[in-house]
Protein backbone atom coordinates (compact mmCIF):
# COMPACT_ATOMS: atom_id res chain seq x y z
CA UNK A 1 0.00 0.00 0.00
CA UNK A 2 2.73 2.93 0.91
CA UNK A 3 4.82 1.82 -2.16
CA UNK A 4 1.93 2.28 -4.24
CA UNK A 5 1.42 5.39 -2.76
CA UNK A 6 4.87 6.46 -3.27
CA UNK A 7 5.02 5.39 -6.97
CA UNK A 8 1.69 6.81 -8.00
CA UNK A 9 1.51 9.99 -6.44
CA UNK A 10 3.05 13.13 -8.08
CA UNK A 11 3.02 15.14 -4.82
CA UNK A 12 6.14 13.35 -3.32
CA UNK A 13 5.62 15.08 0.43
CA UNK A 14 2.32 14.97 0.22
CA UNK A 15 2.05 11.11 -0.04
CA UNK A 16 4.54 10.81 3.06
CA UNK A 17 1.86 12.58 5.47
CA UNK A 18 -0.85 9.89 4.25
CA UNK A 19 1.63 7.25 5.03
CA UNK A 20 3.34 8.48 8.16
CA UNK A 21 2.30 6.07 10.87
CA UNK A 22 3.84 3.36 8.80
CA UNK A 23 7.16 4.84 8.87
CA UNK A 24 9.50 4.78 11.61
CA UNK A 25 12.56 7.62 11.54
CA UNK A 26 16.62 6.60 11.82
CA UNK A 27 19.62 8.05 10.08
CA UNK A 28 22.06 6.00 7.27
CA UNK A 29 25.45 6.65 6.33
CA UNK A 30 27.49 4.68 3.32
CA UNK A 31 30.60 2.20 3.20
CA UNK A 32 32.16 -0.33 0.97
CA UNK A 33 33.19 2.08 -1.84
CA UNK A 34 32.18 3.23 -4.44
CA UNK A 35 31.32 -0.72 -6.45
CA UNK A 36 30.05 -1.79 -2.60
CA UNK A 37 33.16 -4.44 -2.98
CA UNK A 38 34.14 -4.07 1.12
CA UNK A 39 30.29 -4.90 2.19
CA UNK A 40 30.85 -8.34 0.66
CA UNK A 41 31.31 -11.05 3.90
CA UNK A 42 29.52 -9.51 7.34
CA UNK A 43 27.84 -9.95 10.18
CA UNK A 44 25.26 -12.41 8.89
CA UNK A 45 27.69 -14.49 7.74
CA UNK A 46 26.49 -14.53 4.00
CA UNK A 47 29.82 -14.36 2.25
CA UNK A 48 29.48 -12.99 -1.08
CA UNK A 49 26.43 -11.17 -1.37
CA UNK A 50 26.21 -11.92 -5.17
CA UNK A 51 26.16 -15.21 -4.63
CA UNK A 52 23.95 -15.73 -1.60
CA UNK A 53 21.40 -13.74 -3.40
CA UNK A 54 21.54 -10.09 -2.09
CA UNK A 55 23.39 -7.99 -3.98
CA UNK A 56 25.12 -5.12 -3.67
CA UNK A 57 21.73 -3.10 -2.01
CA UNK A 58 22.68 -4.50 1.30
CA UNK A 59 22.90 -2.58 4.70
CA UNK A 60 24.55 -2.87 8.06
CA UNK A 61 22.30 -2.50 10.65
CA UNK A 62 22.74 -0.82 14.34
CA UNK A 63 22.34 -2.79 17.31
CA UNK A 64 19.06 -1.84 17.99
CA UNK A 65 17.88 -3.20 14.46
CA UNK A 66 20.14 -6.21 13.99
CA UNK A 67 19.06 -7.67 17.14
CA UNK A 68 21.96 -10.40 17.91
CA UNK A 69 21.45 -11.26 14.15
CA UNK A 70 17.55 -12.30 14.40
CA UNK A 71 17.39 -9.55 11.53
CA UNK A 72 19.78 -10.93 9.27
CA UNK A 73 17.91 -11.17 5.24
CA UNK A 74 15.05 -8.90 6.11
CA UNK A 75 14.19 -6.21 3.69
CA UNK A 76 13.74 -2.75 4.62
CA UNK A 77 12.82 0.33 2.18
CA UNK A 78 14.54 3.63 2.83
CA UNK A 79 13.38 7.46 2.20
CA UNK A 80 15.40 10.25 2.74
CA UNK A 81 13.82 12.56 5.10
CA UNK A 82 13.77 16.09 3.79
CA UNK A 83 12.20 17.71 6.44
CA UNK A 84 15.01 17.23 9.13
CA UNK A 85 17.99 18.81 9.91
CA UNK A 86 20.12 17.16 7.47
CA UNK A 87 17.68 16.93 4.53
CA UNK A 88 18.56 19.44 2.08
CA UNK A 89 21.03 16.54 1.00
CA UNK A 90 18.01 14.16 -0.36
CA UNK A 91 17.11 13.56 -3.38
CA UNK A 92 13.67 13.87 -3.59
CA UNK A 93 11.36 11.39 -4.79
CA UNK A 94 13.45 8.27 -4.56
CA UNK A 95 13.66 5.36 -2.59
CA UNK A 96 15.89 2.39 -2.06
CA UNK A 97 14.99 -1.41 -0.88
CA UNK A 98 18.14 -2.95 1.35
CA UNK A 99 18.87 -5.95 2.54
CA UNK A 100 20.06 -6.70 6.37
CA UNK A 101 23.60 -8.34 5.79
CA UNK A 102 25.82 -6.42 8.32
CA UNK A 103 25.88 -5.41 12.09
CA UNK A 104 27.02 -1.92 12.35
CA UNK A 105 28.38 -2.02 16.01
CA UNK A 106 28.52 1.36 18.07
CA UNK A 107 31.67 2.81 18.67
CA UNK A 108 32.38 3.96 21.84
CA UNK A 109 35.22 6.48 20.98
CA UNK A 110 32.17 8.55 19.87
CA UNK A 111 29.48 9.94 22.40
CA UNK A 112 26.38 7.70 22.94
CA UNK A 113 28.27 5.12 20.79
CA UNK A 114 27.76 6.84 17.29
CA UNK A 115 25.34 6.66 14.77
CA UNK A 116 25.18 2.59 15.10
CA UNK A 117 25.08 3.30 19.37
CA UNK A 118 22.51 1.92 21.45
CA UNK A 119 18.42 2.68 20.70
CA UNK A 120 19.42 4.74 17.49
CA UNK A 121 18.03 2.79 14.23
CA UNK A 122 20.72 3.26 12.07
CA UNK A 123 21.39 2.07 8.18
CA UNK A 124 25.26 1.83 6.96
CA UNK A 125 24.29 1.22 3.34
CA UNK A 126 26.49 0.07 0.83
CA UNK A 127 27.58 3.32 -0.99
CA UNK A 128 26.06 2.40 -4.82
CA UNK A 129 22.61 2.02 -2.34
CA UNK A 130 22.79 4.94 -0.63
CA UNK A 131 23.43 7.25 -3.05
CA UNK A 132 20.51 6.42 -4.89
CA UNK A 133 18.71 8.92 -1.93
CA UNK A 134 21.32 11.01 -1.01
CA UNK A 135 24.50 13.51 -2.07
CA UNK A 136 27.40 12.23 -1.48
CA UNK A 137 28.99 15.13 0.33
CA UNK A 138 26.40 14.95 3.52
CA UNK A 139 28.00 11.56 4.71
CA UNK A 140 24.69 11.08 7.05
CA UNK A 141 21.25 11.80 6.33
CA UNK A 142 18.13 11.48 8.22
CA UNK A 143 15.68 8.89 6.60
CA UNK A 144 12.45 7.09 7.12
CA UNK A 145 12.13 3.53 6.84
CA UNK A 146 9.75 0.44 7.19
CA UNK A 147 10.45 -4.01 6.55
CA UNK A 148 9.31 -4.88 3.58
CA UNK A 149 8.63 -8.30 1.98
CA UNK A 150 11.80 -9.30 0.39
CA UNK A 151 11.46 -11.08 -3.47
CA UNK A 152 14.34 -13.06 -4.44
CA UNK A 153 15.91 -14.89 -7.40
CA UNK A 154 15.44 -18.65 -6.88
CA UNK A 155 15.16 -20.96 -3.75
CA UNK A 156 16.39 -21.06 -0.41
CA UNK A 157 20.42 -21.69 0.14
CA UNK A 158 22.16 -23.50 2.10
CA UNK A 159 25.80 -23.37 2.99
CA UNK A 160 27.54 -25.72 5.03
CA UNK A 161 30.58 -25.24 7.11
CA UNK A 162 31.79 -27.08 10.40
CA UNK A 163 33.75 -30.22 11.69
CA UNK A 164 33.01 -33.20 12.61
CA UNK A 165 30.25 -33.54 14.92
CA UNK A 166 29.44 -29.35 14.55
CA UNK A 167 27.41 -28.53 11.65
CA UNK A 168 27.07 -24.88 11.11
CA UNK A 169 24.54 -24.29 8.67
CA UNK A 170 24.41 -20.58 6.79
CA UNK A 171 20.95 -20.10 5.51
CA UNK A 172 20.36 -17.86 2.45
CA UNK A 173 17.97 -15.85 -0.04
CA UNK A 174 14.89 -16.05 1.89
CA UNK A 175 12.00 -14.31 0.37
CA UNK A 176 9.07 -13.38 2.22
CA UNK A 177 9.56 -11.73 6.01
CA UNK A 178 13.75 -12.70 4.75
CA UNK A 179 14.54 -14.07 7.95
CA UNK A 180 14.82 -17.15 9.55
CA UNK A 181 12.51 -17.80 13.11
CA UNK A 182 13.55 -21.47 13.65
CA UNK A 183 14.97 -24.31 11.36
CA UNK A 184 16.05 -28.13 11.84
CA UNK A 185 17.90 -30.74 9.81
CA UNK A 186 17.83 -34.20 9.50
CA UNK A 187 19.66 -36.55 8.26
CA UNK A 188 19.04 -39.69 6.18
CA UNK A 189 19.31 -41.70 9.32
CA UNK A 190 17.84 -39.61 12.05
CA UNK A 191 14.61 -37.82 12.53
CA UNK A 192 14.22 -34.37 12.33
CA UNK A 193 16.95 -32.13 14.78
CA UNK A 194 16.29 -28.89 16.46
CA UNK A 195 18.74 -26.37 15.63
CA UNK A 196 20.11 -23.07 17.14
CA UNK A 197 21.16 -19.70 16.35
CA UNK A 198 25.03 -19.52 16.57
CA UNK A 199 25.71 -16.27 15.36
CA UNK A 200 23.95 -14.40 12.07
CA UNK A 201 22.15 -16.30 9.87
CA UNK A 202 24.11 -19.29 10.62
CA UNK A 203 22.34 -22.45 12.36
CA UNK A 204 24.11 -25.26 14.52
CA UNK A 205 23.39 -28.97 14.86
CA UNK A 206 25.86 -30.71 17.23
CA UNK A 207 25.36 -34.09 15.26
CA UNK A 208 27.24 -36.54 13.43
CA UNK A 209 25.77 -36.18 9.73
CA UNK A 210 28.80 -36.65 7.86
CA UNK A 211 27.57 -39.37 4.99
CA UNK A 212 24.27 -38.52 5.26
CA UNK A 213 22.15 -37.30 2.82
CA UNK A 214 20.28 -34.11 4.84
CA UNK A 215 16.60 -32.50 4.38
CA UNK A 216 16.14 -29.12 6.27
CA UNK A 217 13.12 -27.40 7.62
CA UNK A 218 12.96 -23.67 8.29
CA UNK A 219 9.92 -21.66 10.06
CA UNK A 220 10.30 -17.67 8.76
CA UNK A 221 10.11 -14.99 10.92
CA UNK A 222 6.78 -14.53 9.14
CA UNK A 223 5.45 -17.78 10.42
CA UNK A 224 5.84 -20.01 6.80
CA UNK A 225 6.72 -23.36 7.75
CA UNK A 226 8.84 -25.48 4.68
CA UNK A 227 10.14 -28.54 4.31
CA UNK A 228 13.40 -28.65 1.96
CA UNK A 229 14.09 -32.37 1.68
CA UNK A 230 16.86 -34.13 0.14
CA UNK A 231 18.48 -31.35 -1.05
CA UNK A 232 22.08 -32.25 0.01
CA UNK A 233 23.22 -35.27 -1.12
CA UNK A 234 25.09 -37.94 1.02
CA UNK A 235 28.63 -37.11 -0.68
CA UNK A 236 28.87 -33.39 0.95
CA UNK A 237 31.49 -31.62 1.78
CA UNK A 238 32.27 -29.02 4.57
CA UNK A 239 32.16 -25.54 2.70
CA UNK A 240 29.69 -26.84 0.23
CA UNK A 241 26.35 -25.10 -0.60
CA UNK A 242 23.02 -26.31 -2.19
CA UNK A 243 19.94 -24.47 -3.44
CA UNK A 244 16.41 -24.88 -3.61
CA UNK A 245 13.53 -24.54 -5.77
CA UNK A 246 11.47 -23.50 -2.73
CA UNK A 247 10.90 -20.23 -0.93
CA UNK A 248 8.67 -18.37 1.27
CA UNK A 249 6.37 -16.16 0.31
CA UNK A 250 5.71 -14.29 3.90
Amino acid sequence: MVKSLIFLCTAFAACLALAAADWSPGTATFYGGPDGSDTMGGACGYGNLYDAGYGINNAALSETLFKDGASCGQCYVVICDGSRPGGQYCKPGTAITVSATNLCPANYELPNGGWCGPGRPHFDMAQPAWENIGIYQAGVIPVLYQQVKCWRNGGVRFSIAGFNYFLLVNIQNLAGSGSVGAAWIKGDNTGWIQMSRNWGANWQALSGLVGQGLSFAVVSTGGQYIQFLNVVPAWWQFGMAFNTYQNFDY
